[in-house]
């Protein structure tokens, strides 16, 4: 069975983070990619110039288009931008029975912030305990927690923890903005852990690495893998499409990694 997956998104028309990502990461590892868009955006590799939220309205139609008529395996979340986005994919995904990735979406690569501060509460309070794994990086860790960022291993445990505490049913701590030679990632979930381990690579090709990542995991977890070995595939496959990322000529900053590397 292909599995349908549906990503909740903004829309990066450089294609290399947002929805544009999540369909080729989706379609890489062995999905059927739909889309929900939260939000238009004006960026390349460079930076984000402008950000436009749909409204609320249009996000609900949108996934009620497809709850009506189309299967759904699992869901990715990504880019929602405010409380009231937040609301109203809780309400559009009621009774799916179908596992959430959450990405929480917060700061662009370049440091643009995606979502607005105040909304940060809502995300945590409504959606965290909806979401059958969560994929922060260490600066969206923090932020969620409302603490400074984790600096080693031993603190990465101790967020990852708090973070579980939060009421997802898993979560995946993402080593890549620690200062070592190393991107290791943390997977906790309520009677385990695994560090899954894996060289840095000297790149600035990591344009939307985040979404590729939780895509990949949720078009496994869709398929009906279990969730260590659907994180494992999606580590792989992020390791791997960064390190081919050299392959394209994408822009004059952190652009792209290659989503369809091994098709080359």
């Amino acid at each position: 069975m292909i599995p349908n997956i549906l990503s909740i998104a903004g829309s990066d028309p450089s294609g290399g983070a947002g929805i544009q990502a999540d369909i080729k990461s989706i379609s890489a590892n062995g999905g059927y990619a739909m889309a929900a868009i939260t939000a238009l955006t004006a960026q390349n590799t460079r930076g984000v110039q402008a950000v436009r939220l749909m409204d609320a309205d249009i996000i609900t139609a949108q996934i009620a288009a497809l709850r009506e008529d189309i299967r759904i395996d699992a869901v990715k979340i990504g880019m929602l931008g405010g409380a009231v986005l937040i609301n109203a994919v809780v309400d559009a995904l009621a009774g799916l029975d179908a596992p959430i990735v959450l990405d929480p979406v917060m700061v662009a690569k370049g440091g643009d912030r995606l979502l607005e501060s105040d909304a940060v509460n809502a995300l945590r309070s409504l959606l965290l305990p909806k979401a059958a794994l969560i994929t922060p990086n260490l600066p969206e860790a923090a932020d969620l927690l409302g603490c400074a960022e984790a600096l080693n291993l031993d603190e990465m445990t101790r967020q990852a923890d708090q973070l579980l505490g939060l009421g997802a049913q898993a979560v995946l701590l993402k080593g890549g903005h620690l200062d070592s030679d190393a991107s290791p990632d943390l997977l906790v979930w309520h009677d385990g852990r695994e560090w899954l381990h894996g060289a840095r690579i000297d790149t600035v090709r990591t344009h939307g690495t985040g979404c590729t990542l939780s895509s990949a995991i949720a078009a496994h977890l869709g398929a009906g893998l279990p969730l260590l070995e659907a994180v494992q595939r999606g580590k792989k496959y992020i390791t791997e499409a960064i390190a081919a990322a050299h392959l394209l000529d994408v822009g004059h900053g952190h652009g792209p990694t290659h989503h369809f590397y091994h098709w080359q």
